[in-house]
């Protein structure tokens, strides 16, 4: 697959991930349904561009606990995303676990069925 292809698909996700993110969850409300695009684009350009150097960073941390530190990049990357945009709002630290693990599971659905 294409740069250019997994690019659009990384945003495909995120703006998937926070649909639903937002229509399941009651705690995470956006402002409107432009900022949800704004908000996907934004969360794939960062698992697109900075995830992998995150990775690589915390690859020690990954090995000593056999890559579960890997989902808690994925939380602090959703969670610098809403930070970005006030007008997407997670209320707590349960609601971002849950919209982390939607994303992850589009991510994980979306990847492995459009190769």
């Amino acid at each position: 697959m294409s740069l250019f292809k997994r690019f659009l698909l990384q945003i495909a996700i995120g703006v998937l991930g926070l649909y639903l993110a937002e229509y399941f969850l009651e705690e995470v409300s956006v402002a409107n349904v432009s900022f949800i695009f704004y908000g996907g684009l934004a969360l794939g350009a960062v698992n697109f561009f900075i995830r992998p150097i995150l990775r690589l960073i915390t690859l020690p941390l990954r090995i000593l606990t056999l890559g579960a530190f890997t989902f808690f990049i994925n939380i602090a990357i959703v969670w610098t995303v809403g930070a970005m945009f006030p007008e997407i709002n997670i209320e707590g630290w349960i609601p971002l676990l849950y919209t982390t693990l939607i994303v992850w599971v589009m991510e994980f659905i979306l990847q492995n069925f459009t190769k």
